[in-house]
């Protein structure tokens, strides 16, 4: 059952690896994306979409240096199944739509990608890419594309080394709010 205790107990024993080539860890990476969501105003919902947008590699266990060695984890659709059952759409769907937004905005934003870290660059690749028109056009049809932007603006923030940001414990209270009682 996802709790805010599994969750924490989730990052406590797979959040130090490092966040996919970036000099800092998973946790910190998650940490940082919620806090700057919250920092910009963004509701529950996004705060906490952004806390949980990478708990796919932590499912994963994802080791450190995956990217390195070409491998994309799909974690936008590993963590689906676990999120769905308990979180609401506004959660679950900017979640497997943020790797998508980042394709997007490659397309749309012709100084998007320069502005990518060579981590992300790296992983854009073996995600599939830009989106062509077409794709980019199936994207901007679908009702979360743009709560996944923003998402994925905050994602490609969180990337501070030494940043100061709450615990996870700050966050927690949220995702309780939004959990749903499995009937």
């Amino acid at each position: 059952m996802l709790t805010p205790a599994a969750i924490e107990s989730l990052f406590a024993r797979e959040g130090s690896s490092l966040y996919g080539g970036e000099a800092i860890s998973q946790a910190e990476h998650a940490l940082q994306c919620a806090w700057a969501a919250e920092q910009q105003g963004d509701d529950d919902a996004l705060v906490v979409a952004c806390l949980l947008h990478d708990l796919g590699h932590l499912l994963s266990a994802q080791r450190d240096d995956a990217l390195a060695r070409g491998i994309d984890d799909l974690h936008q659709h590993r963590v689906l199944p676990f999120l769905r059952p308990w979180l609401p759409a506004d959660v679950v769907e900017p979640i497997g739509l943020h790797v998508e937004a980042k394709r997007y905005l490659c397309a749309v934003d012709p100084d998007y990608e320069d502005a990518l870290s060579d981590a992300s660059r790296h992983s854009l690749a073996l995600q599939g890419g830009t989106m062509n028109p077409r794709q980019v056009a199936a994207f901007e049809s679908h009702r979360q594309a743009e709560r996944a932007i923003r998402l994925r603006r905050h994602d490609d923030a969180a990337k501070v080394v030494g940043l100061a940001t709450p615990p996870i414990s700050h966050f927690l209270p949220r995702v309780a709010a939004l959990l749903r009682v499995r009937a």
